[in-house]
């Protein structure tokens, strides 16, 4: 299964809103403690770290264990307060990095 993120945030919200943000990525979540048919284990694949910036500035960010389940979903809130961009990136423990951007409407 390819990794592929998907992300919810509102189109538009009023300056000092606090709007809800919701964050999936479709992936294994291999834990390394699992063997194969033939008994060899089979190596840890997990996001590892997410982290989510508005317009540059951090906003929230997460280490992820490997008791996480598969298509790790997070949610978490913000107070937007200009117009802009909300940038995703989820880490992967072999160094790829899955992206994602929504953008917001605030009067």
């Amino acid at each position: 299964m390819s990794s592929r993120p998907r992300v919810s945030v509102p189109a538009t919200a009023a300056s000092g809103d606090i709007i809800e943000i919701k964050a999936l990525i479709s992936h294994t979540m291999e834990s390394g403690q699992r063997r194969d048919a033939s008994g060899n284990r089979i190596p840890r694949k997990i996001i590892n770290a997410f982290a989510c910036t508005f317009n540059g500035e951090p906003v929230f960010s997460c280490a992820i264990e490997p008791a996480v389940a598969a298509n790790p979903f997070l949610s978490f809130s913000a107070r937007v307060t200009e117009s802009g961009t909300f940038r995703f990136a989820w880490t992967d423990d072999d160094g790829s990095v899955f992206e994602a951007e929504e953008a917001i409407e605030v009067s």
